[in-house]
């Protein structure tokens, strides 16, 4: 029992200190000039420390029995990460065998995860469930959607997605971060910060949509 509680520990710390690292990160990709080597430098970072977070994160849930809840924005913040990064490499909306079991994969997480929250009734702030949940379900109905829009349209969709994406990858680990360090002002300290990216996102995609008309012209 010692040592279980001594690796729960261990996780706990590189799960927080990993997370920390990664928001730091994340806020100099997001302030550096896009398509620039410190961007580019700092995404990179931001994946692989992101990565230890979604694995930690995994299992604190599955192994040492913590917050199913950490389950949903863990995921959440892991997928809108692996599609920003996808979407990025192929800039294109043709079918991909692998992207979409990795949707499939995932929307059946949140599936499960109402049908688990159903069973033993709410412990969180429902607000936060179904806004985390809705969220998920939202971006990967859009991923497998986006194939049916005719490639000559889909233009430059692919920026405006990693865009959306990533911000949203920052603001659901932000959120974890805030509704657990500020746990007494929940739901507000974990729903504000999505709220925020989500406000972020829009007024870069808007940027950058105007900058490329303004070129095009």
């Amino acid at each position: 029992m010692e040592n279980f509680d001594f690796w729960h520990k261990v996780n706990i710390l590189i799960h927080v200190t990993c997370g920390l690292i990664a928001l730091c990160i994340a806020i100099i990709a997001l302030t550096t000039p896009k398509g620039g080597k410190a961007h580019r430098i700092s995404g990179r970072l931001f994946l692989y420390f992101l990565s230890v977070v979604i694995v930690t994160g995994l299992f604190g849930v599955f192994v040492f029995k913590v917050n199913q809840f950490l389950i949903v924005v863990t995921v959440l913040s892991g997928y809108n990460a692996y599609s920003g990064i996808r979407v990025l490499q192929n800039k294109t909306n043709k079918i991909n065998k692998q992207d979409i079991l990795v949707a499939i994969m995932t929307v059946s997480t949140g599936i499960y995860f109402l049908y688990y929250i159903k069973k033993i009734g709410f412990f969180w702030s429902p607000i936060v469930v179904y806004s985390t949940l809705g969220a998920l379900f939202f971006i990967i109905s859009y991923d497998l959607l986006r194939y049916l829009i005719p490639q000559k349209k889909y233009g430059k969709l692919w920026l405006y997605e990693h865009i959306y994406k990533m911000v949203a990858a920052f603001t659901a680990l932000l959120s974890a971060a805030t509704g657990t360090i500020y746990d007494e002002f929940q739901p507000h300290s974990q729903y504000l910060p999505s709220a925020f990216g989500m406000l972020m996102a829009l007024s870069f995609i808007l940027y950058f949509y105007r900058k490329n008309r303004l070129s095009r012209k």
